[in-house]
């Protein structure tokens, strides 16, 4: 072989071996991201608060990406300032999941309080009817904290103690009568199947009504956020109409503490308009 086949062969053998490492050190980095993002996943689908530990990886996680997001539009003074908002970011989506998954606990009370009845109807006892209805609920959040309290049961725990499990999960107010209406059925006697059909109908009604409430309220609610965004937009739009529009204005000092009033009134009239367009259940 000539030393030019040879040296060519050497050159792709080195790019070759450069780029398995670049691959593997890639397939490391993304498997250590994933391990530390996946107690946030896992506490969406299981509804588990993430421990302190897995809280400060999150942190860490999500600083990182800022930063490089950060860094990347805007330089390496914004990425670092934009990244000290990671653990703000991470709690706040951590409250945004605990209220997606309270509404859908929420939603599922109807046919959970059902499915307990229908269990009762069938001849099983409260204990049993709980870890029967575990089985007959569609809501994934819903049977998977039924199957923690009929876990609980299994192992010997008091029935208060799993339904005041199921009721400080749940947070509220279709879960709080629930609990009351089997326990106080349960020492007072009577027909329990039957209170609990009751209880679902009311519960489904009144979802129905703050369903159509909410439907009311879209166009008012959207109209309210558009208005909220028109400044951001057209801050925007003259930025790119004239770069460096904005970076002048707010060298004035003047203006610059005009501008920050402003967004202190937009942020106050977003959140004024967010209390006012709730549906309260």
């Amino acid at each position: 072989m000539s030393a030019a086949p040879a040296a060519a062969a050497a050159a792709l053998a080195v790019l070759a071996l450069w780029e398995a490492l670049a691959a593997v050190e890639a397939l490391a980095l993304v498997r250590l991201a994933a391990g530390a993002v996946a107690p946030l996943a896992r506490g969406w689908r299981e509804g588990r608060e993430p421990s302190p530990p897995e809280r400060r990886r999150l942190a860490l996680v999500g600083a990182a990406a800022l930063l490089a997001g950060g860094w990347l539009v805007a330089g390496p003074f914004a990425g670092a300032a934009v990244a000290t908002c990671a653990p703000w970011a991470i709690a706040a989506l951590l409250r945004r999941r605990g209220r997606r998954r309270r509404a859908e606990l929420e939603r599922a009370a109807p046919a959970l309080a059902r499915a307990i009845a229908d269990a009762l109807g069938a001849g099983h006892a409260v204990r049993g009817a709980l870890a029967e209805a575990a089985r007959g609920v569609e809501s994934p959040v819903a049977a998977a904290e039924l199957q923690a309290v009929a876990a609980m049961l299994a192992l010997g725990a008091p029935t208060e103690d799993a339904l005041a499990r199921l009721r400080s999960r749940a947070r509220c107010r279709a879960y709080d009568t629930l609990v009351v209406a089997i326990l106080l059925q349960r020492d007072a006697g009577g027909d329990l199947a039957a209170l609990l059909r009751r209880l679902a109908a009311t519960q489904a009604q009144a979802a129905r009504l703050a369903d159509d409430a909410r439907a009311a309220t879209a166009q008012a609610r959207f109209t309210g956020l558009l208005v909220a965004l028109l400044p951001a937009g057209g801050a925007a739009l003259a930025e790119l109409a004239s770069p460096g529009a904005l970076g002048g204005l707010l060298r004035v000092p003047l203006a610059a503490w005009l501008a920050g009033f402003a967004l202190l009134l937009q942020a106050l009239g977003f959140v004024a308009i967010r209390r006012l367009a709730r549906v309260a259940t």
